[in-house]
């Protein structure tokens, strides 16, 4: 389970509210992106400078900033959903510690999907990877959107074999390519489109089915491949006869992207919430712990309220002494999942 964030043998040292998540059967959480995709943008010619962010909202200033020439990815994303794209510029000829710097200088920055400016580098997808499961040990929680090659495409074994790898709760790979009017895009270079689309869709929605506005996919796939692709943890689009489509919704891991955008909306609003509100202002006894209990209890059933979970129980957990500077709780609610197959008996 990706929110083992406190160890009960080894206690966090800095103040904060340490959240645990237990992953239960009837009890886990769905919902919530904020929409803000993440690029690195490897070339521009406009007014930006490297090594610098800059925080986009329309294509207007993407041109202005990088040149109408190397903002397909912002425009994607954009397209896809996102509210904002936050963008990194890569300096020239960038080297591997250029990526690590580029990093380690997002960490510091709020947002909820990563994606390469069609890069499909294979180390660096696997740095990429490592990288946010470290950040999901520090307590910061957003999803990574991969892809291939144009050849890679042609082979959905190849793609299987790269969400294999993956086997992530936060990292979303895309093994389709996809032609828009006299143009071809690898699954690399269309992955900023399926990361606006996590990112903006809305916490209490899945993006299974959703359909994408492009003329068709570069290969087609038959049942059996969608089948194996769907066991393999790949995001696969499919054209229907009438328009292209997300087949489902899940991370490399199998794991629904709406499940696993809601863990991570309430493992950071949550304790967003402690660090502003409560932290260091609440008396450890009873009149503050019901305060705090109260508080998280209010934020659930926001979510509740909009069908993303349901039978929310927070409570001291039983378990440890809730004394000193140390609260402990105990926090369980079944999800609401989207209808996604209907299995009908008709009798004639």
């Amino acid at each position: 389970m990706s929110f083992q964030q406190w160890d009960p043998t080894a206690l966090p040292i800095r103040p904060g509210l340490y959240i645990n998540f237990k992953e239960a059967a009837n009890a886990q959480i769905t919902g919530g992106a904020r929409g803000i995709v993440a690029i690195p943008l490897k070339t521009y010619t406009g007014q930006a400078t490297a090594k610098t962010f800059y925080t986009i909202e329309g294509e207007g200033d993407a041109i202005l900033l990088f040149g109408q020439a190397n903002i397909q990815s912002i425009k994607f994303a954009l397209s896809g959903g996102a509210q904002q794209v936050l963008v990194y510029t890569m300096p020239a000829e960038a080297t591997v510690t250029d990526y690590v710097e580029m990093r380690e200088a997002f960490e510091a920055r709020p947002f909820n999907v990563f994606v390469f400016d069609g890069e499909h580098d294979a180390t660096e997808q696997g740095n990429t990877a490592t990288w946010v499961a470290d950040n999901r040990e520090e307590k910061k929680h957003f999803m990574f959107v991969a892809g291939g090659s144009v050849a890679d495409d042609l082979d959905p074994t190849v793609g299987n074999a790269r969400s294999i790898g993956f086997s992530d709760d936060y990292v979303v790979n895309l093994i389709n390519g996809v032609t828009i009017g006299e143009n071809t895009y690898s699954s690399a270079e269309y992955a900023p489109f399926i990361a606006g689309l996590v990112a903006g869709t809305p916490i209490n929605q899945s993006i299974t089915y959703t359909t994408v506005s492009v003329d068709d996919v570069t290969k087609r796939l038959r049942n059996s491949e969608i089948v194996t692709a769907l066991q393999a943890g790949s995001l696969v689009l499919v054209h229907d006869g009438e328009k292209v489509k997300v087949e489902q919704g899940i991370t490399s891991s199998k794991k629904k992207i709406r499940n696993i955008r809601a863990r991570q909306a309430v493992a950071t609003d949550i304790e967003k919430t402690a660090r502003d509100s409560y932290i260091g202002k609440l008396d450890n006894n009873e009149d503050g712990q019901m305060a705090l209990i109260n508080a998280i209890k209010a934020y659930l059933e926001t979510l509740e309220v909009s069908n993303v979970l349901t039978d929310i129980v927070v409570s001291l957990d039983p378990q440890r002494e809730s004394v000193g500077d140390q609260v402990f709780l105990a926090i369980g609610y079944r999800e609401i999942d989207s209808m996604e197959r209907i299995f009908l008996t008709i009798n004639v």
